[in-house]
């Protein structure tokens, strides 16, 4: 078992507004995918106690005239290699359909739990009319209606069923996860890392997450990687790169502690990194980028300044991390990679005490104090971290709601001034004294 779940389906029959009722509406976790022709969105969604990640396929552009081989079949062939349960969702309006029928001819023969959902039946006439969609073959079929929620709760029921809660890896050593896109050199960083040496690793079995844990003891290093497309290749997907990247990266994401992002020198940061970036920062966890092919690049005296500052922009607001310029393949500055990584896990796990926080709080309020909303004015009295597995503090002041965005960005940032938390999202709450 494992905690993905994809909905896939032909255009418009309403997959969109399932994800986001799934996720309860919570915009705020959901990432569009920009600067592509297509968007995808993924969230977190929490049922019976179960916590698992939606991801909606839809928005696929027809760029030939076989629709079906183009994206149809992609979306689903590689939703049934790393979904754990699949929602293949239907039209009551439109009947059965040629993609149906062809979709479901793929799906009955995933060995995955696919269940078919029978979208905007919300009326009795169309319960009869969908009736037809037993047809299908589908054992799990749920009448529903996405946009007035009417049979939604029972779906959840089942996909909760199917779906089991990430429990991490119990160790206090780091878990490094090594995520990016295809061709990036992940495998390559990996390779370089524990070479033909198997003395040095110690593998623990393959779980049902499909991810592979394997122990590093080299240098007077000791760490976890978190690998799930490097070691073990699976057949090369030619279609749909974007979809399959982050549908791993997911899966890598949930289990580590930091993740290395892996970019290509060549290339810069395109839009599919930065969305991989936002899903790290989304989950607090810990990141480093790394610039790999480094050797490719013709180089100036400037030459890695003026990329680190390019980088950073792209990655505003959150970018402080730290970036290594490396070749996996010559293995530069791997090792710094992993110092990189070991820095952040550290800062990631720091703690400062109250009394420390509240003098530092002094100091930011003296500089800068929360400007008036309204004509009225927020008084921030005290602060403390939150007992949490990232950095997040709880500001106590007397209308929270006076405090705006950029005083929050303020206080985070003062506070990185005084505390080392590069590369480690920190929380900010503002809370009622």
């Amino acid at each position: 078992m494992g905690n993905i779940v994809a909905i896939v389906g032909r255009p418009n029959v309403g997959k969109s507004t399932l994800f986001n009722r799934l996720i309860g509406e919570r915009q705020a976790i959901i990432d569009d995918v920009s600067g592509v022709t297509r968007d995808r969105q993924y969230g977190e969604s929490t049922w019976n106690g179960k916590a698992f990640n939606v991801v909606d396929t839809g928005g696929f552009v027809q760029s030939s005239d076989d629709v079906f081989e183009v994206s149809i079949r992609s979306q689903v062939k590689i939703a049934m290699e790393e979904a754990t349960v699949i929602i293949f969702m239907v039209d009551a309006t439109t009947g059965i359909t040629d993609l149906d029928e062809q979709m479901s001819q793929l799906l009955r023969k995933s060995k995955k739990q696919v269940i078919l959902a029978v979208n905007k039946v919300d009326n009795f006439d169309r319960q009869i009319q969908a009736n037809e969609f037993w047809s299908l073959g589908f054992e799990l079929t749920f009448f529903l209606s996405s946009i007035n929620g009417s049979g939604s709760g029972e779906l959840l029921d089942e996909v909760a069923e199917h779906v089991e809660n990430i429990v991490p890896l119990e160790t206090p050593l780091p878990k490094f996860a090594i995520i990016g896109q295809p061709n990036v050199g992940k495998s390559s960083f990996v390779n370089a890392l524990i070479g033909e040496e198997r003395n040095i690793v110690t593998e623990i079995a393959g779980t049902t997450r499909d991810a592979i844990h394997t122990r590093y003891t080299k240098y007077d290093k000791d760490f976890f990687l978190i690998d799930t497309a490097g070691i073990r290749k699976k057949a090369k997907v030619h279609e749909n790169l974007e979809f399959y990247s982050v549908m791993r990266a997911i899966k890598a994401i949930e289990e580590a502690d930091v993740c290395f992002l892996i970019v290509d020198a060549t290339l810069g940061v395109e839009a599919q990194d930065l969305k991989i970036f936002s899903l790290v920062q989304k989950r607090n966890k810990g990141i480093v980028l790394l610039v790999n092919k480094w050797d490719l690049v013709e180089k100036e005296t400037n030459t890695a300044k003026e990329f680190e500052e390019v980088f950073r922009d792209r990655l505003a607001p959150f970018n402080d991390l730290p970036m290594v310029f490396m070749s996996a393949l010559s293995k530069q500055r791997i090792l710094k990679a992993i110092d990189a990584g070991i820095s952040v896990f550290e800062n990631r796990n720091r703690k400062v005490s109250t009394s420390k926080l509240n003098e530092i709080l002094e100091e930011a309020l003296a500089k800068y104090p929360p400007p008036s909303v309204k004509g009225r004015l927020a008084k921030i009295k005290y602060v403390t971290q939150l007992p949490t597995y990232y950095p997040a503090f709880a500001f106590f002041c007397n209308n929270p709601k006076y405090v705006k965005d950029s005083y929050r960005q303020y206080l985070e940032n003062f506070l990185r001034k005084k505390f080392d938390f590069s590369g480690v999202p920190i929380g900010i709450f503002i809370r009622k004294k």
